[in-house]
């Protein structure tokens, strides 16, 4: 049986751009911030750099394609550059490469960055994200043409009937999830949209697709994030507090969910599976007690909170007592979002799984300021590309 890569990985630098409307930045000048920083938080030279791993949703980059795109921008010296995509989990993607090749022992020192420019795109409002013409079979049972608020709409709407909460039950706990992370975004100066905003507010917001309103909805943003890792036993010669990797499991959902009429639409199965296995790799038996912090994928406020119960840290249909009782605020049991999440740090699409990584990697190191929490055992991570059907997710877990 594979023994996994516990403590075999560690990172040894990070950073990240401030999330927002770059407009006067193109995406080349966020790579190199991003990639600025990351180099002098680990005390390495460019030329140190053995491999790279390079991710982003959309094409655009000027000064090439694929991995060109990177090395081109950096002046990589002629190393190996790999561009991943794997929709939202396109950040998580290029760290598990970066992972995995040092864990392998192919390379020492890796490179791990993520980048998009949406602004420059005009993504917004209800873009048509997927066409399903290739799933075949699929079809008969989905419209070509989805969006992404519409469809976690329709997980709100059968959460809500699935566990019995009134319309106004299940929009107030959603209101109470995305207030959180305007609280905690506030404390961030690398968050897009820093400002509180009341539970009263977010649920007097415009109607985006029922039950979701305009502040249940993640930001488009532009920025990069990026990590450098090495072995474990390398770690510390380059710093004294370097994080370790106790497990990083993808899953890809085959569609099923899609096929069969039983999947409830109140979950992501593989939320479960993939979670499932990185506590195994982790040694987690109880994540509920052991799990310190998180950073899940909240593109809307149903998807975190469908993540807490999927993940097993609340009752599967008792996610709304903790949120009411303030477990997952900053001051409870397992502050989510301590950065504000997809929801205010931003969301960069090829970005947001490193940049989830930045913060526990932050917090570790007791360097994230207002929001630091108090002496964190592990922290998770759980990036998530798709829809609630039909996804990628990456679920990984950090510590000392």
């Amino acid at each position: 049986m594979a023994e996994g890569i516990k403590n075999k990985v560690a990172i040894i630098g990070m950073g990240c751009t401030k999330f927002g409307e770059h407009w006067n930045k193109s995406a080349e000048d966020l790579i190199v911030e991003a990639f600025k920083e990351t180099i002098e938080d680990a005390g390495i030279e460019k030329e140190d750099i053995e491999a790279a791993w390079f991710s982003t949703h959309y094409e655009h980059i000027s000064v090439g394609r694929g991995g060109l795109a990177l090395a081109a921008t950096l002046k990589l010296p002629f190393i190996p550059v790999t561009r991943t995509e794997n929709f939202c989990a396109s950040g998580s993607e290029a760290l598990r490469g970066a992972v995995h090749a040092v864990a392998s022992g192919a390379h020492d020192i890796v490179l791990a960055l993520g980048v998009e420019k949406l602004k420059d795109l005009g993504y917004a409002g209800l873009p048509v994200t997927i066409n399903t013409d290739h799933l075949g079979t699929i079809m008969r049972f989905t419209s070509p043409n989805w969006t992404a608020p519409g469809c976690f709409a329709m997980m709100a709407t059968s959460y809500f009937n699935q566990y019995s909460l009134s319309p106004e039950e299940g929009k107030r706990t959603l209101a109470r999830i995305s207030s959180k992370s305007h609280h905690n975004g506030c404390l961030n100066p690398k968050a897009h949209l820093r400002r509180e905003v009341s539970i009263e507010d977010i649920l007097k917001s415009p109607i985006v697709a029922w039950p979701l309103g305009l502040y249940d909805c993640c930001g488009v943003s532009d920025g990069s994030a990026a990590a450098i890792v090495t072995r474990a036993d390398m770690a510390k010669r380059f710093r004294p507090d370097p994080i370790y990797i106790k497990a990083l499991q993808v899953g890809v959902s085959s569609g099923e969910e899609l096929i069969y009429t039983d999947f409830d639409y109140t979950h992501a199965e593989t939320t479960y599976r993939v979670g499932a296995r990185a506590y195994r790799e982790a040694g987690i038996q109880n994540p509920r007690e052991e799990i310190s912090m998180m950073e899940t994928h909240d593109c809307f406020s149903i998807t975190e909170l469908t993540a807490y119960e999927d993940l097993g840290i609340s009752p599967q249909g008792k996610a709304k007592e903790d949120v009411d009782a303030g477990f997952y605020d900053l001051d409870g049991m397992i502050p989510n979002q301590p950065d504000g999440g997809l929801k205010c740090f931003g969301h960069p699409i090829g970005a947001s799984g490193l940049r989830m990584v930045y913060e526990m990697y932050k917090q570790f190191q007791g360097k994230a300021g207002p929001r630091q929490i108090k002496d964190p055992k592990f922290g998770l991570t759980h990036n998530m590309g798709g829809f609630p059907a039909l996804n990628i997710v990456s679920v990984c877990v950090l510590g000392l």
